[in-house]
């Protein structure tokens, strides 16, 4: 009998849960391979009125109630680790949102180190390719399986699946599709790694346009910039909801300044009557600001130490009116 294909898997958040789950459930139906082991990120002390809490990772959470083996490193080049992760004697590792590995970790494995990124590689190499697919209005993105090498996100391409990206979906909801479509082409990998059918490409023969980053988003990334217009801003702030959210500043008479989270917008596009930047409201059901090319309707937001809201119910206990845009 075919020795089976030992795989360690390195995951934290819940995107990476769905990949593992499928590999477990698939791993039932004698694939092929087993899982020997998870990597995931050391557990959070959280401290809350007094007593601390630990806060495990989603992937920890799915991993202890399958019984899997666990090592979670706080250094990734310790000796200790190292030495634990290679009694695990993997053929293959699989990554899904974790952090960069060393050398001395994705070179490990006899079959090396593979990632699912979320996107189309090469486009939006980086940390946050689902929110810049959005800010940049794109009407496509996918996943990607590829081998790690040294470069970030460069390594020779598996396999790639594409999903559409609607008009009405944010962050949230893209990040959802990808991590089912992404499971299932997990999967898909490891059996044309198992059958030894599985191909791969260079990115630079997949390419030869603009190709877009994705950059780590920081705060100061979030601010709005009412410069834009209906439509650029439109997808500024889905690509950014419901984290880690678009913001903006109002002004009071006295200049007392409040930030605001925006969830949510509707365009409205027609000729405008107002300089770019006004900030317009009725009191009672709606606030928009005026833009080059229409009005930008603020439909979910969230004020400082409150809860996000719909507009017209946040209105109810605070005036827009005599506001500006800070």
């Amino acid at each position: 009998m075919k020795e089976k294909l030992r795989i360690a898997y390195f995951g934290t958040p819940d995107f990476a849960v769905e990949p593992l789950k499928r590999l477990i459930e698939q791993e039932n139906e004698e694939c092929g391979y087993t899982i020997v082991g998870v990597v995931t990120m050391p557990d959070k002390i959280i401290t809350r009125r007094g007593s601390n809490q630990v806060l495990m990772s989603p992937v920890k959470e799915y991993a202890l109630q399958k019984n899997l083996p666990l090592l979670q490193p706080e250094s990734l080049k310790s000796e200790e680790f190292l030495e634990a992760l290679a009694a695990w004697k993997a053929d293959l590792q699989i990554v899904v949102a974790f952090r960069m590995l060393p050398e001395s970790v994705w070179n490990m494995p006899r079959l090396g180190t593979f990632n699912l990124h979320a996107s189309l590689l090469p486009q939006y190499r980086g940390a946050a390719p689902i929110n810049w697919a959005i800010i940049n209005g794109d009407k496509e993105s996918g996943v990607t399986t590829f081998f790690l090498k040294h470069e970030i996100d460069t390594g020779d391409v598996i396999m790639q699946e594409k999903v559409e990206i609607t008009e009405s979906d944010n962050a949230g909801t893209l990040h959802d599709k990808l991590m089912l479509i992404g499971g299932g082409t997990v999967v898909e990998t490891v059996r044309s790694i198992v059958n030894g059918t599985a191909l791969s490409q260079p990115q630079e023969t997949m390419y030869d346009g603009e190709l877009r980053p994705a950059p780590k988003i920081f705060r100061d990334t979030c601010r709005i910039d009412w410069n834009k217009s209906c439509a650029e801003l439109y997808n500024f702030v889905r690509g950014l909801s419901p984290y880690p959210a678009a913001w903006m500043e109002i002004a009071d008479p006295d200049g007392n300044i409040t930030a605001i989270k925006v969830y949510e917008t509707r365009k409205e596009l027609c000729n405008v009557t107002h300089p770019q930047g006004t900030l317009l409201t009725d009191g009672k059901s709606y606030v928009k600001v005026a833009l080059s090319d229409g009005y930008l309707h603020l439909t979910s937001l969230q004020l400082p130490g409150k809860k996000r809201m719909p507009t017209a119910d946040l209105m109810r206990g605070f005036s827009f009116e005599d506001f500006k845009l800070a």
